[in-house]
C-alpha cells in the first residue's frame, strides 16, 4: 500500500533561500529517492519547506527520520498523512512551481499556516498546471 506524507518545516540558514542550496538538496533528495522508490516535490518560501512524499510506510518513515536529524530544518510538522490509492507525484524530486501564487489559491500567508487540506488542493494545484 503506498501513502503520502506532507511535512512542513522551518528551514535554517539559506537552505532553499539560494539556488545553490536548492539544487544541492534536489540532487541528493532524487537520488536517494530513485534508491528507496519515493516520489516527492518539495517547495520553499520566506523561511518555509513543505515537502510531499509518496511511496510504501516503510520507505516514508526512513526517510521523515532522516529529515528529523537534518541540521537545515527544524520544527518538522506532519500536515497529512494518509494511505493513497496511486501516486500523484511522477519524479523522484520535483520543485513545486509559484509557490506565492499556490498560497494566494488556498488563502494561506505563509506555509507554516497550511492545513492538510490546503496542502492537498496545492497538489491539485501542482499536477493542473
Amino acid at each position: 500500500m503506498l501513502h503520502r506524507v506532507i511535512y512542513a518545516s522551518e528551514t535554517v540558514g539559506s537552505t532553499g533561500a539560494s539556488t545553490l542550496s536548492v539544487a544541492q538538496i534536489l540532487g541528493v533528495s532524487e537520488r536517494n529517492n530513485r534508491r528507496d522508490d519515493i516520489t516527492s516535490c518539495v517547495m520553499f518560501h520566506q523561511g518555509f519547506a513543505v515537502q510531499a512524499i509518496e511511496g510504501a510506510r516503510a520507505d516514508i518513515d526512513r526517510l521523515l527520520r532522516r529529515l528529523g536529524e537534518d541540521r537545515r530544518l527544524r520544527e518538522i510538522r506532519i500536515i497529512s498523512d494518509r494511505p493513497i490509492a496511486a501516486r500523484g507525484l511522477n519524479e523522484p524530486m520535483g520543485l513545486c512551481g509559484d509557490v506565492t501564487a499556490m498560497l494566494r489559491a488556498v488563502g494561506q500567508p505563509c506555509l507554516s499556516a497550511l492545513s492538510a487540506n490546503d496542502a492537498e488542493r496545492m497538489l491539485e494545484l501542482r499536477r493542473a498546471a
